[in-house]
């Protein structure tokens, strides 16, 4: 049984990461996501045999069927990974809050690494369903308290994104933070808390130094897409987060 749920989370979460691909470059060059999807050369509509994740890039060679112009490898990578990452929160969490908590960040970290580094945008949609999804979870699982306290959560690490922000603007005269960060900065509150936000937070500037030194070693004058480091901070301490108390309580005995 544990295998055949097993399975099913795998082909969830490579189905969803083909669907979040479509959601992550089409918003932000304001198409729909409703219609049928094509060719990125050619424009042919892709049939039904040419949308089955993973197996569809497999089954072409890696070329669209009518032009065969290469399609972009990092799709199937996406969908494979995601539904590793489905298939192995099954198998690490069971059916509980954790694993549908691990799901909807899994879903934004796919989201935000696609559209930030892409486009430099993270999407409000996203993050407002999730924001959602993180409130009913937390009130079917700890009671409507716990789930307004995840809201007031999000909403003091927001504020605190918003005047690091603020700051950060006036002392190097550009944005320090865009505002899909502060944004994601109400999710990371709301999912794991302030003070883990808050590492996350501290977790996400070592994450970002090495691509922040390479850029700035390449002379790129472009801003570091910032999100992908925030919310990859956010797994790893929701993954880790027994690891992280045992820190914070050794510090707190410290004092």
């Amino acid at each position: 049984m544990n295998i055949y749920f097993g399975v099913l989370f795998f082909l969830l979460g490579s189905i969803l990461a083909s669907f979040y691909g479509v959601v992550a470059t089409r918003l932000p060059e304001g198409k729909s996501i409703l219609g049928r999807s094509h060719c990125n050369h050619c424009h042919h509509t892709l049939s039904w045999y040419e949308l089955i994740p993973i197996f569809s890039f497999l089954f072409l060679r890696g070329k669209c069927h009518h032009c065969h112009k290469k399609l972009p490898i990092y799709e199937p990578i996406i969908e494979f990974l995601m539904g590793v990452f489905f298939c192995l929160s099954y198998f690490y969490y069971g059916f509980s809050y954790e694993l549908w908590m691990s799901l909807i960040l899994i879903s934004l970290f796919v989201l935000i690494y696609i559209s930030d580094f892409r486009y430099m945008i993270i999407l409000d949609s996203p993050l407002i369903i999730s924001s959602i999804l993180i409130f009913i979870l937390k009130w079917i699982y700890f009671g409507i308290q716990d789930a307004l306290l995840g809201l007031l959560s999000g909403v003091i690490l927001f504020l605190i994104f918003l005047g690091i922000g603020y700051i950060g603007s006036k002392i190097f005269k550009r944005e320090a933070l865009g505002g899909g960060d502060i944004k994601l900065a109400f999710v990371m509150g709301e999912s794991v808390g302030i003070m883990y936000a808050i590492i996350a937070l501290v977790l996400s500037t070592f994450l970002a130094l090495p691509y922040a030194t390479l850029a700035l070693l390449s002379n790129e004058d472009r801003e570091v897409p910032f999100g992908p480091f925030l919310i990859s901070a956010l797994c790893m301490v929701f993954v880790f987060y027994d690891k992280f108390t045992a820190v914070l309580k050794f510090i707190m005995r410290i004092h």
